[in-house]
C-alpha cells in the first residue's frame, strides 16, 4: 500500500507537468504542492525515523509539536497515558543517548532536592576513573560448565510476535554491536534473533515455545537442539512477570502469522495463550530438578529463573529446596510490579506483584539468609533507563540489570500505546508489514548500542565520583532517601539487611518468622502450623 501510494502520487506529478505548461493557472498548484510531494518522497526513503517513513509529511506534526513545546506534544498525543509511560525527562535521556546527542542540561538540577522521596548519592573527594570494559559480572555457579560474561545492562524479555521482526533484528544486532545480551522473551528463538548475531538469553515460559510438544508440554529433545546454538548463552525459566504475575500471556490472533505459528508450534487463527503456571514442575524441589535437567541438556550453560515476588513463603520454599537438594540456579531475575507488557488486564498491571525495590531486597535477604547469595547472581528489571537507576539497584543487591522500555525507545517507540492492537505506528510492536517497513534495523541497531554504551559510561562516571572502584562495592548505605523536608535516611536504615546464614538457625528475624514457618520444600502451598 505504501508503494502504491507513492506510485499514484508520482503519476499525478507527471500528469500535472503538461497541465502546468498549457494552463498557467495550474502552475500555482504545482508551486504549492510540489514541495510537499518532494518532502513526502524524502520522508519515505530516509531510514532514521520510522514515523516519517510510515506517515510521510503527516509525521512531521509530531516533531513540530515537540519542537514548539514538548508539553504541547504531551497534551495532544499523550493526555490519556498518565502514569503509564516514562516521564518526558526519561524519554529525552534515552533518545539523546541513542542518537548520540548532547545529554547535558543548563541551569543545574531540575529536581526539588527537599521534596519527600528525592534520592541521591554522596560523592567523594578522591574520585576514580573506571573502565567501561570492566562493567560486567560472571554468571555461573559451581555446576555451570559454560559461565557467561554478562554486561551490567541487557535487553529485557520481549518476544518476537509481540515485537516485529525488524524490531528484534535491531535489538539483536545492537546487542552484538555493544557486547551485551538480548533476552528472547517467552515467544521462542526466531530466525531474527539469530540473524542479528547478539548473545541470547533464551526464556522459556509456560507455553514452552521452542521446546514444546504437540500437546503443549516440555520437549527435552527440542530444548537440547535449540540450547546448543552458539548464540544462546543462558536459559531463563519464566515463573512470572511484573506486569501480570500469575496471569500467563496472550498473543492476539491478529498477530499470529504463519511464521510465528511455525516458530512457536501453535495453530493460526487463534489467540496464543500461555497458561498461568508450568506443567513441567509443581513443587519447589521439582523446579530445581527441572533446572538441573536443563543444565545437563544444555551442556552446562547458566540456568536461571525470573519472577515477580508474590507470596514470600513460596520464594522461601524454593530457598529451602536449594539447601535440601544442593541444586541452585545460576541466577535469578527479579521483575518489579511496575514492569510493562504489550497486553495485560488493568487490575493485574496496577495491583498485583511486589514493586521492584521491595522484591529485590527480599530476594537479596532470602538468599543471604540461607547462605546461597555467593552462588547465585541476581538480575533486576522494572523501568530501568538511567545510570542512577542502575546504580541504585546494584547497591540494593542486583548484579546486573534488564531494560525493556528504554531499549524500545532507542529503536523508535513513541509510546503510542498500540502494542496490543497490531497498529504500532513506529513498526516496533506490530506484525503489519506496511508499518514494520518503517523501522530499518541497521539504523536502529546503532542507536541501541549507543544508548547502552553511553548509559554504562555514565554509570562508570558515577561510580568514580563516589570513589568506588567496582560496582561490586556498592552497598545500600550509598543511596540516600529524603523522608521529609528535614530528614534523610540511607537504604541501610530504611530496610533491614540479613547476615549470611541468618535464616538457617533457630533465631529467625521477626519479619521472616511467619513466612519461614509456612514454607516447605515439598510444596508451594501453605504448611499448617499447629
Amino acid at each position: 500500500m505504501r508503494n502504491l501510494f507513492l506510485m499514484t502520487v508520482a503519476m499525478l506529478v507527471v500528469a500535472s507537468i503538461p497541465l502546468a505548461i498549457w494552463f498557467p493557472s495550474w502552475l500555482w498548484v504545482w508551486i504549492l504542492i510540489g514541495p510537499l510531494i518532494a518532502l513526502g518522497f524524502r520522508d519515505y526513503f530516509q531510514t532514521k525515523h520510522a514515523i516519517l517513513r510510515n506517515f510521510p509529511v503527516l509525521g512531521h506534526m509530531r516533531y513540530l509539536l515537540e519542537l514548539i513545546r514538548p508539553e504541547l506534544y504531551q497534551y495532544f498525543v499523550e493526555s490519556d497515558t498518565d502514569g503509564v509511560p516514562f516521564d518526558r525527562d526519561q524519554r529525552s535521556l534515552v533518545y539523546q543517548r541513542s542518537k548520540r546527542e548532547r545529554d547535558t542540561v543548563p541551569f543545574g538540577t531540575k529536581e526539588n532536592l527537599y521534596e519527600t522521596g528525592y534520592e541521591w548519592v554522596n560523592h567523594s573527594l578522591a574520585p576514580l576513573h573506571l573502565d567501561v570494559a570492566e562493567m560486567f559480572c560472571l554468571i555461573g555457579g559451581p555446576h555451570c560448565k559454560q559461565p557467561y560474561r554478562c554486561s551490567l545492562l541487557n535487553v529485557s524479555a520481549m518476544s518476537f510476535g509481540s515485537l516485529s521482526k525488524n524490531a528484534v533484528l535491531a535489538l539483536s544486532s545492537g546487542a552484538k554491536e555493544g557486547g551485551f545480551a538480548h533476552n528472547t522473551g517467552e515467544g521462542g528463538i526466531s530466525p531474527y534473533h539469530l540473524e542479528g548475531g547478539g548473545d541470547l538469553i533464551w526464556q522459556i515460559g509456560t507455553g514452552y515455545f521452542g521446546c514444546r510438544t504437540s500437546e503443549g508440554g516440555f520437549s527435552p529433545d527440542l530444548f537440547a537442539k535449540n540450547a546448543a546454538q552458539p548464540n544462546v548463552k543462558m536459559i531463563e525459566i519464566k515463573l512470572s512477570q511484573g506486569a501480570k504475575p500469575g496471569h500467563g500471556g496472550i498473543l492476539p490472533a491478529s498477530k499470529v502469522t504463519a511464521e510465528i505459528s511455525k516458530i512457536r508450534g501453535v495453530p493460526m487463527g487463534k489467540d496464543v495463550l500461555s497458561p498461568p503456571g508450568h506443567r513441567a514442575f509443581s513443587t519447589p524441589i521439582e523446579l530445581l530438578n527441572f533446572i538441573q535437567q536443563l543444565r545437563e541438556l544444555s551442556g552446562g550453560k547458566p540456568i536461571g529463573f525470573k519472577l515477580c515476588v508474590g507470596k514470600r513463603r513460596e520464594f522461601l520454599a524454593i530457598c529451602k529446596a536449594m539447601v535440601e537438594t544442593g541444586i541452585a540456579p545460576d541466577y535469578i531475575a527479579v521483575d518489579g510490579g511496575e514492569g510493562g507488557t504489550g497486553a495485560a488486564p488493568l487490575e493485574f498491571t496496577n495491583h498485583i506483584g511486589s514493586p521492584l525495590i521491595q522484591g529485590l531486597i527480599f530476594v537479596q535477604n532470602s538468599l543471604t539468609g540461607f547462605g546461597l547469595r555467593d552462588r547465585i547472581k541476581v538480575l533486576a528489571s522494572g523501568k530501568v533507563s538511567s545510570a542512577f537507576e542502575m546504580l541504585k539497584l546494584l547497591a540494593l543487591g542486583a548484579d546486573a540489570c534488564y531494560s525493556a522500555r528504554a531499549m524500545m525507545l532507542a529503536i523508535g517507540c513513541i509510546q503510542a500505546l498500540k502494542c496490543n492492537s497490531n497498529h504500532c505506528p513506529a513498526g516496533v510492536a506490530t506484525q503489519d508489514k506496511g508499518l514494520m517497513a518503517g523501522l530499518v534495523p541497521e539504523a536502529k541497531a546503532i542507536r541501541v548500542a549507543s544508548y547502552h554504551h553511553q548509559t554504562i559510561e555514565s554509570l562508570c562516571e558515577m561510580l568514580g565520583a563516589l570513589g568506588i572502584a567496582s560496582a561490586d562495592d556498592l552497598r545500600p548505605w550509598h543511596i540516600m532517601h529524603r523522608i521529609s523536608p528535614t530528614e534523610t535516611r540511607h537504604y541501610g536504615e530504611l530496610y533491614d539487611f540479613l547476615k549470611c546464614g541468618e535464616l538457617l538457625g533457630n533465631d529467625i528475624p521477626d519479619e521472616f518468622r511467619r513466612a519461614m514457618n509456612a514454607a516447605t520444600a515439598d510444596s508451594f502451598g501453605h504448611v499448617e502450623i499447629s
